[in-house]
């Protein structure tokens, strides 16, 4: 069992509830309530990736993938692709 990847995945799932279920979008770093034109949308949309992306790591790390760098690569470059997706389509 990969450690690492297991215990990055179950912070990635807390925070997938804090957020996509919890509405507490001010844990999201840069988070500006007054520019963000839809809170519910951006939280569910944050939550689903970031509830996706935990399982992932959960299942890599339960299941000793030997290639833990390039799932972080991935999971990097997937939440990068959702930040500027969201600086466009969803702040003022």
């Amino acid at each position: 069992m990969e450690i690492n990847l297991v215990i990055i995945g179950a912070v990635f799932l807390i925070f997938s509830y804090l957020v996509g279920v919890k509405k507490l979008t001010w844990l999201l770093a840069g988070y500006n309530e007054k520019k963000v034109k839809d809170k519910n949308k951006l939280a569910r949309l944050v939550g689903i990736t970031l509830a996706l992306l935990g399982v992932v790591l959960l299942i890599s790390g339960i299941a000793r993938v030997k290639e833990a760098e390039y799932i972080m690569m991935s999971v990097v470059a997937i939440l990068l692709i959702e930040v500027v997706y969201v600086n466009a389509k969803m702040v003022e």
